[in-house]
């Protein structure tokens, strides 16, 4: 199957198109290998992840060009995703030799309670192509550390990246049949019948909700272990005793990291009547300065969405909103000529009616509506199904506690536009998720908690 460059429309190469036998194939090597990986020592675990960790830092410039020519991303900001990828690999090496467990007398004596976590067993990984990279590290990290072999399929538009990210697991000593990677144009033909198989313990999926709730129903048949990181809706409050300057930072770097395709994107921008014009003059400003072009080219911050029909998307959401009275103060109309570019775009005005402030946008458009309270800038807010990520600008410490405990979202960024860490736990609540991926909790989801009985 081709993959295509995003910022041309041409053919980079060709990868194998992998049949429902072939996935079966890679399942088959996992469920033979699991046993073997799972009695390796914790730190020999460690000690692969810690050298993948240093070989993808080596080759961070390559790697970044991979990134980019297949999925657009500018090169600053594929580099800084190679720099991320590798830190989860550092974070679980150092969690592979903290799994712990327990022991204590029964309440009523005459026995011990033991309880120890094992790992999950052979575990299917399924990536998204915005961060081809760092959510192939984000999941296949923590289920190595656990003692879990994997299968990982990651989208059909960006195949490169998990292809080298699974050479660079085998230079750093990763024993074969442990991690297997399968690239297909038919994504459920591929997983359905590994998805039913009983060997397969583990499914981790990070994409949209509408995928995410059919995988779920198909993982019921077997009560299989599931963890999702799905779609998202984030809101931006900026109140008005914000630190105007600090607010513009963040809302560029909530909006704009990845040209606006991430699922922690900014996506709706609720902002206080007082200094709402204002803060839209200043965001206008500095996204009409942001240089759009090939991500390969120097200074271009705006690169091309993932393909034509993001941009399809993207043209239909703001005109959608101006028939509804919006006003655009920067951008708003798609680009001729060739690539996937859109525009960086400022509305402001936006009714709630309007479809983009309930469709996750995946485009470099921050739609602006204004608020007069606290309690009506929580409840719009919270008025959607998803529960991802939202951002709190104030400089009222007790308001920015107080809005962000009343925030229905898995996380909250007071005062910063960036919430990615390896070393915190990443996921949702409602619509957006199940499980964390990241953080101390990160590597539960690939153990399961066994207790052992022993009579005195």
């Amino acid at each position: 199957m081709p993959v295509l460059d995003p910022a041309t429309g041409q053919r980079l190469c060709e990868v194998a198109d992998a049949t429902p036998e072939d996935g079966l194939a890679a399942l088959d090597a996992a469920a033979a290998a699991q046993a073997g990986w799972a009695r390796t020592a914790p730190r020999e675990r460690s000690e692969i992840l810690m050298r993948a960790h240093r070989l993808l830092l080596d080759d961070a410039d390559r790697l970044a060009l991979i990134a980019t020519l297949e999925m657009g991303k500018p090169l600053a900001e594929a580099r800084g995703e190679i720099a991320y990828a590798a830190e989860f690999f550092r974070w679980f090496a150092e969690e592979a030799v903290r799994l712990d467990g327990g022991y204590m007398p029964a309440p009523g004596g005459g026995s011990r309670f033991l309880v120890t976590r094992q790992p999950v067993g052979p575990s299917l990984l399924i990536t998204p192509w915005n961060f081809p990279m760092a959510m192939g590290a984000r999941k296949i990290g923590p289920a190595l550390a656990a003692g879990c072999t994997s299968v990982v399929k990651p989208a059909e538009q960006t195949p490169l990246c998990t292809l080298a990210l699974a050479r660079i697991l085998h230079e750093a000593g990763v024993p074969a049949g442990v991690v297997n990677v399968v690239t297909t144009s038919d994504p459920g033909a591929l997983m359905t019948p590994l998805i039913h198989d009983p060997r397969s313990r583990k499914l981790s999926f990070t994409g949209s909700t509408a995928v995410g709730k059919k995988l779920l129903e198909q993982c019921a048949r077997t009560v299989m272990r599931t963890s999702m990181e799905l779609g998202g809706n984030a809101p931006f409050l900026v109140f008005d005793d914000a630190d105007l300057d600090a607010a513009v930072d963040g809302a560029i770097a909530a909006k704009m990291r990845n040209i606006g395709q991430a699922c922690t994107a900014a996506n709706r921008f609720l902002v206080q009547r007082g200094v709402a014009a204002e803060f839209a003059e200043r965001l206008a400003a500095r996204m009409g300065e942001l240089p759009l072009g090939r991500g390969t080219e120097p200074g271009v911050v705006v690169g091309p969405l993932i393909d034509a029909d993001a941009v399809t998307k993207v043209t239909e959401l703001v005109a959608d909103a101006r028939a509804r009275g919006a006003r655009v103060l920067l951008g708003g109309d798609p680009l001729d000529g060739p690539g996937n570019f859109y525009p960086a775009t400022v509305l402001v005005d936006v009714p709630d009616a309007a479809q983009i402030c309930h469709t996750e946008v995946f485009g470099p458009v921050a739609s602006i509506a204004t608020f007069d309270t606290e309690d009506e800038a929580v409840a719009r807010a919270n008025d959607t199904p998803y529960g991802l990520v939202s951002y709190v600008y104030t400089e009222g410490l007790r308001r920015g506690l107080r809005i962000s405990e009343a925030l229905d979202t898995g996380m909250v960024g007071l005062n910063q536009g960036v919430v990615s860490n390896p070393a915190a736990p990443f996921g949702g609540v409602k619509e957006s998720g199940l499980g964390r991926e990241g953080g101390l909790v990160g590597i539960d989801e690939f153990l399961e908690i066994k207790y052992i009985g022993v009579p005195l």
